[in-house]
């Protein structure tokens, strides 16, 4: 994918994907969540009991199981809570001004596990009659019936919530953890967690403002969407923190965090021609860490300028707060002013990061700050149209990175990430980008790579084929229409075929965006004896071996472009089943090159003389094109038509690439085909084979110091040493393991890097000896290093000795393990065929235990636990545990869709599989 740097091109960009606060549309759409259970409050009254039973039985099927009814929109939220992390619970009141459509005796709303203590609507236009009112959590996602005692009349009125609640212990909603002996307390609101602590609208098309007042433990810091304005005294050793009121914002961006925090004031960031007031900055870790902090702020205002430099609008908030979460369910949150990161993905000790960490630093920053403006300034109204924040805040990132670093390589990890979704879309269970969700279980669902790099892919195809002038200045007209309100897809097509005036561009959205599926296209090359050629192209469904996917003649509007030995790419835009194509200059080509730039979101094939030729070209053609020839073969072999001895060419030239990028996209599939295909009898050709191909590369880049040949040679060192099973490779990781931790020597902190941890801990966790374990469980308690405690949790769990499952089982589900580290864990136990059925049995005996145990957002993925498995028994066990145990986790039939529709494909392949290994006799 190639970069292009256009002032237009991030106007439109960055605005799209944002995530949050800003204007109160009344046409708004709305949305919901995904919740716990709740139950009517002790505290109410012996008539609002009445109330909630006259409300009936049938109020549970009469509750929206996903979008609330159009007709009544919050305007503003006034906040009063108490929050003291040292405590099991918080309380205080909200205040919600709505306006109402038509009078009504009551409405819907949304509260999970919330204990409502006094409830009351306030009518303004009936000189402020109060009017009683019941509370009633009616769905276990959240959803909540209020009942009035008396209509109340159209027009607006004000809810007064008095409430409490606990505070969540695995990283939901308000929850609340320790470290190091201090207790933080945070809200992670996206995507309907804000229910959890806030009775409210939690849906994101509909935005309103925040008041918001913090009564917290004297001393300790508060965060919150807008800027502190005021502290007082509280009394009892706490004290009271207001903040500004915020722009108009949805829910799920709401940010609250309480705590002993740590805060590095920087320097505000200085005005410009778009933003005329300077601008403040901080940072917040917990307590010992800010120092830490010192890598991602340095590198914001860089960051922060091209965003706005290359939008020509300003930053929309009066301030941004950069927060190292001690713990948080994902990677990061773009709420609103206040971006909050799970701290192994930020804090950098010492003054420059390993490679792979920095690269993962710099990606996530910049999509977190695109998020600013993509979402925040145009939201849309429902979470089936995630994508147009999501995938085109992933599709700004690599363009701003570009800006930053031109030589960094950012276009080729943007290719990859849009190719490595083509897996997913390759199967019958995946989803369409935009696709109708009609239950709160089912929105966590929509984030998964279809959102985010499909749509990075689908986006930059049709910008380079369309052209940066013609489609991003649309962009730019779409975000100025919708901004500070919300804008579904229709909308988008609407905008964007306007400004264009090119029915082809929104077809090409349209198709690729509301149907799931990659498009393969079967291209010929035909020739006349007079020398005139063309190609004929076919698209269909890819379908590999196996597939349930059935032959259904779907159809996309693609833009085409190839290239072949006369040099210049010739584009065509595909949208019959079949179409030829007269190529220019009248000859007959050498070789054709079917997705020029690699920009096309497709996969191809060739009839096999051509594929030859095209292999002989490979050195000559751009890397991301070299991608896209990879993709296509393994594809193409996996649907039983590329030779083994074809892809086996595809594999060693990859492997002498001089783009990192090329190198590893080969490694994944390598990987697939080492855990199921290669016996005994075989083992040691493949170890030879790998050897042959990464050992050498690995000692030419020993010596290279910048950070892509470091990277590069991080990865390949543990691709040797844990799937090519190499005896060197994995002695010298075992040693720096040992010398890192002091397992039998003094510790050097320097024997390994962030990047090496896991695989050089792995390989002493399987060759170290049986004290190694306990020695490593030990350092973990030690060490106050995030990352060593996520990679540390993920070696633990590929133990090869079975004598140590008893303290692995324990360890993943003690205190002492953290929710996220513990599903990385148990995910790692299930990676190592000959423990994989004893970790198997485990699992299905303490399901219940690992539900409770790992964060509630991942619960619904627990099927992915057995992707790693390729028989039938293993299959029906995997069928026979969710069916049983189902109620434990909402929203798992999709990851349990793909997890066995992925058991059935690696069974499919098996044969084809052997050959490739089988041939290297």
């Amino acid at each position: 994918m190639r970069i292009l740097t256009l002032p237009a091109l991030l106007a439109g960009l960055i605005l799209l994907s944002a995530c949050g606060s800003d204007n109160q549309d009344t046409s708004a759409k709305t949305a919901v969540d995904k919740p716990a259970a709740q139950a009517a409050s002790n505290a109410q009254t012996a008539s609002a009991d009445a109330a909630a039973q006259d409300s009936g039985p049938g109020a549970e099927q009469q509750a929206p199981a996903g979008k609330l009814p159009d007709g009544v929109r919050p305007a503003a939220y006034r906040l009063d809570l108490t929050l003291d992390p040292r405590e099991d619970s918080f309380h205080g009141q909200v205040e919600i001004d709505i306006a109402i459509d038509t009078a009504t005796d009551h409405l819907w709303m949304h509260g999970n596990n919330i204990d409502v203590t006094e409830i009351k609507a306030i009518v303004p236009t009936q000189n402020d009659k109060v009017v009683p009112a019941q509370y009633r959590q009616v769905l276990d996602s959240g959803v909540v019936r209020i009942d009035f005692d008396e209509q109340v009349p159209a027009g607006t009125i004000t809810l007064r919530i008095q409430y409490r609640a606990p505070f969540d212990k695995n990283l939901a909603g308000l929850f609340k953890v320790e470290e190091q002996g201090e207790a933080y307390a945070l809200a992670k609101s996206e995507s309907i967690q804000a229910r959890r602590f806030l009775p409210g609208f939690d849906e994101p098309g509909l935005k309103a403002t925040y008041d918001i007042s913090l009564t917290i433990p004297e001393g300790y810091q508060a965060i919150s969407n807008g800027p502190e304005t005021e502290r007082s005294d509280a009394g009892n050793g706490m004290e009271t923190v207001r903040f500004a009121q915020t722009r108009p914002m949805p829910t799920y961006l709401l940010s609250l965090a309480v705590g002993p925090f740590d805060v590095v004031e920087r320097p505000a960031i200085p005005a410009n021609q778009y933003r005329k007031e300077p601008l403040p900055l901080r940072g917040f870790a917990r307590k010992g860490r800010g120092k830490d902090m010192k890598y991602v702020l340095d590198k914001t205002p860089e960051m922060l300028r091209i965003f706005e430099e290359q939008l020509q609008r300003p930053y929309p908030f009066r301030k941004l707060d950069i927060i190292a979460a001690p713990q948080w369910p994902s990677g990061a949150t773009e709420l609103s002013a206040a971006i909050t990161y799970r701290e192994q993905r930020i804090l950098v000790e010492g003054d420059e990061p390993a490679p792979g960490l920095r690269l993962a630093l710099l990606g996530v920053h910049a999509h977190e700050i695109a998020h600013m403006w993509f979402g925040n300034l145009v939201t849309p109204p429902w979470w089936d149209d995630l994508w147009l924040k999501e995938g085109f805040a992933t599709w700004g990132t690599p363009l701003a990175l570009t800006i930053m670093e031109p030589d960094g390589g950012h276009d080729l990890n943007a290719a990859v990430r849009a190719i490595s979704a083509m897996k997913l879309d390759s199967l019958a269970s995946t989803r369409a980008i935009r696709e109708p969700i009609t239950d709160n279980n089912n929105i966590r669902n929509a984030y998964d790579a279809i959102t985010y790099a499909k749509s990075l892919g689908v986006i930059h195809m049709v910008d380079a084929y369309f052209g940066a002038d013609t489609f991003r200045p649309a962009l730019g007209r779409y975000v100025e229409q919708f901004a500070d309100g919300v804008a579904d897809s229709p909308d988008f097509y609407k905008v964007i075929g306007d400004e264009t005036g090119s029915p082809q561009l929104t077809e090409t959205f349209r198709t690729f965006v509301e149907q799931k599926g990659v498009p393969l296209l079967s291209v010929s090359v035909n020739c006349s004896t007079d020398g005139d050629a063309e190609v004929r192209v076919q698209q269909q469904r890819y379908k590999p071996l196996g597939s349930p996917i059935s032959d259904a003649g779907q159809q996309w509007s693609i833009p085409f472009c190839m290239r072949g030995s006369a040099g210049k790419a010739q584009c065509e835009f595909l949208s019959a089943s079949q179409q030829t194509v007269k190529l220019a200059g009248g000859t007959c080509p050498k070789w054709v090159m079917p997705n020029a730039n690699g920009s096309g979101y497709y996969r191809f094939n060739l009839e096999e003389p051509y594929w030859q030729a095209l292999l002989e070209e490979f050195d000559s053609l751009q890397p991301t094109e070299r991608l896209s020839v990879i993709d296509s073969a393994f594809a193409a072999f996996e649907a039983g038509a590329l030779k083994p001895a074809t892809l086996l060419d595809v594999v060693r030239l990859s492997a002498a690439s001089d783009k990192r990028q090329v190198v590893e996209a080969p490694l994944g599939y390598l990987a697939k085909y080492a855990d199921h295909y290669v016996d005994s009898a075989h083992a040691e050709h493949w170890q030879a084979l790998l050897k042959r191909l990464y050992g050498k590369k690995v000692q030419a880049l020993a010596d290279k110091r910048d950070s892509e040949s470091k990277l590069l040679r991080s990865r390949l060192l543990g691709f040797l040493a844990l799937e090519g099973k190499d005896p060197q490779t994995r002695k010298q990781l075992q040693q720096q393991a040992e010398a890192f931790t002091g397992f039998g020597v003094e510790r050097d902190p320097k024997a390994l890097d962030s990047d090496l941890y896991e695989s050089a801990l792995t390989v002493a966790v399987q060759d170290s000896g049986k004290g190694f374990l306990d020695h490593l469980i030990k350092v973990r308690s030690e060490l106050d290093d995030p990352l060593f405690d996520n990679a540390s949790a993920n070696a633990i769990g590929r133990v090869t000795d079975p004598s140590q499952l008893g303290t692995v089982h324990s360890l993943a589900l003690s205190d002492d393990m953290g929710a996220r580290e513990a599903f990385g864990l148990i995910q790692n136990t299930l990676a190592e065929p000959d423990l994989q059925a004893r970790n198997w049995e485990w699992l299905q005996n303490n399901f219940a235990a690992v539900v409770a145990k790992i964060p509630e957002q991942w619960r619904r993925n627990t099927p992915r636990f057995a992707a790693k498995f390729c028989d039938q028994q293993s299959l029906q066990q995997v069928q026979a545990l969710f069916a049983q145990q189902q109620n434990l986790v909402p929203g798992y039939q999709r990851a349990l869709a793909q997890t066995e529709e992925g058991i059935n494909l690696c069974m499919a392949l098996r044969e084809q599989g052997q050959a490739l290994v089988k041939s290297l006799k």
